[in-house]
Formats: structure tokens, sequence, C-alpha cells
């Protein structure tokens, strides 16, 4: 099955539930997504990852009245999540739907527009969900996504404070890629998979941005068990969390988070 693991994380209860908190970085980014994908009035987009449609929503704003947006993933709660915030937002020019863009049956194209907001990390077969993406779009169509840099380089992230509880990762089944949230942390990487799957002219621009939030923002302890922390060791993972947090720390429960990512921007 492709993208299983995923699949079963992103449906994970716990894991959906603690997601609105998690925004609090994710939406830091989207102002730059929005800039780079230039949407236009009339255009048609699709939303890879769409999540709880916060990316979505927007372009469908800037693509109105007659242009249409489609947000697209596999977590049936988070597309709830969407569609309640889009009614909230009285944006009719927006739909979200259940699939897997790698695998799945998207209604006739061609798109103008593909974006995509940390969604393009968890394919375990990259190249086949980059041409999938690709195959959606006009000749003309564009591909604007967001990914992380490097872990080095996003020192939020508080896998380097757990990683000597978890067991090391498995190696991926033949025909598979590692996937996470740093999987297209080397840009190399990401322009050659690019290529592999059609793409040409890809501009990427490196970029930065502080966020302050609570803990919750990037890490909670209800998640750790799903992080691959034994529950005996829970406790300590809690420990080292805070330690690790300690340096981003500007008042009592705010942190200050400094991210580094890309946005990247291909054409068809």
């Amino acid at each position: 099955m492709a993208n299983e693991s995923e699949t079963r994380r992103w449906n994970h209860p716990r894991w959906v539930a603690t997601w609105p908190r998690r925004e609090r970085l994710t939406d830091a980014v989207t102002p730059h997504v929005v800039k780079a994908a230039d949407a236009r009035s009339g255009q048609r987009v699709f939303d890879v990852g769409c999540g709880g449609g916060a990316l979505a929503i927007t372009l469908a704003e800037a693509v109105a009245p007659d242009g249409e947006v489609v947000g697209l993933d596999i977590s049936s709660a988070l597309l709830e999540l969407a569609r309640r915030r889009a009614a909230e937002a009285g944006r009719s020019n927006v739909r979200f739907l259940h699939m897997d863009v790698q695998t799945g049956t998207l209604e006739p194209g061609p798109f103008d527009l593909a974006v995509s907001q940390f969604g393009v990390m968890f394919f375990d077969e990259p190249i086949a969900a980059l041409a999938a993406i690709k195959g959606r779009l006009a000749p003309d169509g564009r591909f604007v996504f967001a990914c992380w840099q490097s872990v080095e380089r996003n020192p939020w992230h508080v896998g380097t404070a757990l990683r000597p509880l978890l067991s090391p990762p498995a190696t991926p089944p033949p025909g598979k890629s590692p996937v996470g949230p740093f999987a297209f942390g080397d840009e190399e990487y990401v322009r050659e998979l690019l290529e592999a799957a059609g793409f040409g002219s890809v501009r990427a621009e490196a970029l930065e941005a502080t966020v302050r939030g609570q803990a919750q923002a990037v890490t909670d302890p209800s998640l750790f068990g799903l992080m691959g922390v034994p529950p005996e060791r829970e406790e300590e993972a809690a420990a080292r969390v805070e330690a690790h947090l300690a340096r981003f720390a500007v008042g009592p429960g705010e942190f200050e988070y400094p991210l580094a990512f890309m946005v990247y921007d291909a054409m068809a």
C-alpha cells in the first residue's frame, strides 16, 4: 500500500487532535507560499496534503470569483476541519477531497497551479507522486511548495532530543524512500526528484522565520508513544524535551522558534 504508515499516522485521533496547536509553525510559512504561487483570478488550483485547509482557503480568495481550489489529503479528520473553516470563511469556491495524490484519481484537469505546504516530504515513492502532480497540470502549469530545510537548521524539532530513546529508523522496503518532515532537506536531492518526475525550470528560495508560541506548537506528550518512545521512558522524554526547548524560552510558557524552510517553484 502506498504511504501506509503516513495514512495511519494522519488518521490517528491523538495525532489529529494536536494538529491545530502545531499549525502555529506552518501558518508562519503560508504567506511565503501564497506570494510564490501568485495565484490569479480564474485559475484552477489543487493543494497537495492540504491538512486543515489554511493555504487552500487563502488561495480560494485569490482565484475568486471564477477560479477554484481543490484540497487533497489522506486525513479524514483534517479534511472535516478544513471544510468547517471554509464554511466559516464563506468560501464557496474551495472544496476538499479525501485522496492520496500518488495513487488517487482526480477529476479531469488540467489545473493551472499545484501547491503544497509541508505535504511533499511524506510520499514513500516521491518520483511517482511528483509525476502524478505534474500529470494533472496544464503544459504551462506550475508546482509551488514549501518543505523544511535540514533538521540541523531547525533546532526546534524535538526529534533530536528524543533520538536516544527511539529505535533506529526502519529501512524502507524495496522501491520505497524514507519519509518524514526533513526528507526533502537537501536541495540537490529535491531537484533530482523534480527533474526525474518531468518538472523543469526549478527555482528554489531558502527562507527563515521566527514564530512565538507555546511548547505544544512543536510537541505534545500525548504523542510520545506514537513517535516510538517506550511507555516506561515517557517521563524521561518529557524532561528531555523541556531541557531541549529551554534555549527558546522568552517568558513563562512562551518560546521563539527559528524556522528554516525552502519554497520551490517548478514548471510542468
